[in-house]
């Protein structure tokens, strides 16, 4: 590790470029994998009659892409760049660095070889098996020791809150994984889980919602603390909220599992916990969506001619939105109707698209030019449009899933007046199918995006001061 002053410290950018271009890479490949069972689900010939690319082989992919590959690669690049950033310091160790990004690279090729064979433990986000699963503990603890190494050894007294986040996520995301993991391999591509019964729901349930409370949502508002006030040129609206925000959010959302287990075999107590957990979350959820948002106090006319901080503000009103809508969902009368049916996939594709991947994409829009020492994106014009084609894709996809899911919840609990069911479930399935087709254009929409976002991402990187586009500052 190179001598280098406090002031004028050397950063190991490489390992953020190679996560920074690989997120785009994955993005693409995990969202057009959702697009494709998306399609499946209106015309079920696209499986080709090919085991391996039928919708319960590719879904579990499509999870994994989306969340791991894409979400994973965005967390690992902007975390690594943040706290060397705040810590005026170098990363821990460029070895372990180097590590990670190798490591979390072959468990995602190792998800795109087993996964569509059907090889899988069954658990929701949890689906690969125990080799991989080892394989992902390893990196996941190289990286918490160079995280937290390089804080160790910061140059600042101060940790900036955006560490936290990240720490936290990053500490949590271990144990979950660890303890959900516990199986007993019976072959090498094969193993059953440690526990049993109701007790194997509530830990797959503990992290699966954790996987969302810390991965999907902790790891990335340390991305939003960093990001929006770098792009809005403000400092944050209230550091204090965002510390109450903080301690708030990572006391209360490891309990909130057992809403997923409404009217199961699970305690009706623990049930209950679950539910009161979540509904309380409402508010540091929103407190930090408000600290967000209100960072831009003072600067609002920013947001009409920089479509990077309009995506980075737009996620958090999804975020502001998947928030509320997820307390009430947990609230048993309400679940009674939202369980088993499309709303709820509405409403994680609201946070995973409108919140994590929006903001993956402001902070990749700000990172790339600052990585490649470029003055600017290589074009504003495409992402401006890449913006509306996002925006316009998750609404589309969401409305599609509100209104099919609330329509089926309906269907299923009519009765006749003899007791009997006034729809079969095949009915509901075809009322369903013209939602399916908005969905799918959704998924278009926004896969468009990604591909703009990777051609201005390359010719940016590509780019020399002669060739980028200057378009005028209203964009």
């Amino acid at each position: 590790m190179s001598e280098v002053s406090q002031a004028h410290p050397t950063y190991n950018y490489n390992v953020v470029k190679q996560f920074s271009v690989m997120a785009v890479v994955w993005g693409i490949i995990g969202m057009s994998i959702g697009v494709l069972i998306a399609a499946q689900l209106i015309w079920p010939e696209l499986n080709f009659n090919t085991p391996w690319l039928t919708y319960s082989r590719l879904r579990p992919l499509h999870t994994n892409a989306v969340i791991f590959a894409f979400g994973g690669c965005a967390l690992f690049a902007t975390s690594y760049y943040v706290v060397q950033r705040t810590s005026q310091v170098r990363l821990f160790s460029d070895k372990l660095a180097a590590f990670t990004f190798w490591g979390w690279q072959t468990v995602i090729v190792l998800a795109v070889i087993t996964l569509p064979q059907g090889m899988t433990s069954t658990k929701e986000y949890a689906e690969l098996e125990w080799p991989i699963d080892i394989l992902i503990a390893i990196v996941w603890i190289a990286y918490l020791i160079n995280f937290f190494g390089t804080i160790i050894v910061r140059k600042v007294s101060h940790i900036y809150v955006a560490n936290w986040f990240y720490g936290a996520f990053i500490i949590t995301i271990a144990v979950l994984h660890i303890g959900n993991s516990m199986a007993i391999p019976v072959s090498f591509t094969k193993s059953y889980s440690m526990y049993a019964g109701a007790v194997d729901a509530m830990m797959q349930w503990w992290y699966g919602h954790n996987a969302v409370g810390f991965f999907l949502t902790a790891g990335f508002l340390g991305m939003m603390y960093y990001f929006i006030p770098k792009q809005a040129g403000r400092p944050v609206y209230s550091y204090r909220l965002s510390v109450v925000h903080f301690w708030a959010l990572i006391s209360l959302y490891i309990w909130a599992g057992p809403h997923h287990l409404h009217y199961t075999a699970l305690p009706d107590w623990v049930q209950s916990v679950g539910m009161v957990m979540s509904v309380i979350l409402f508010l540091p959820s929103w407190g930090g969506m408000i600290n967000g948002i209100m960072t831009l106090s003072g600067a609002w006319d920013k947001l009409r001619h920089d479509p990077v901080l309009r995506f980075l503000i737009v996620s958090l009103s999804f975020y502001g939105m998947s928030t509320f809508e997820g307390p009430m969902m947990a609230i048993k009368t309400v679940n009674a109707l939202s369980h088993y049916t499309d709303w709820t996939i509405g409403h994680v594709h609201s946070g995973a698209l409108g919140w994590v991947a929006m903001v993956s994409i402001g902070s990749l829009y700000h990172l790339i030019p600052v990585l490649f020492n470029k003055t600017r994106m290589y074009s504003y014009k495409l992402v401006n449009v890449h913006f509306w084609l996002a925006t316009i894709g998750v609404v589309l996809y969401i409305v599609a899933m509100w209104i099919s899911g609330v329509m089926q919840g309906m269907m299923w609990r009519a009765v006749n007046s003899d007791g009997t069911l006034t729809y079969s479930f095949v009915e509901s399935l075809e009322a369903s199918k013209p939602f399916y087709f908005v969905r799918f254009l959704g998924g278009c929409f926004i896969v468009c995006g990604m591909l703009l976002m990777a051609y201005n991402c390359y010719r940016t990187i590509r780019s020399t001061e002669e060739n980028v586009q200057l378009e005028p500052k209203a964009a």
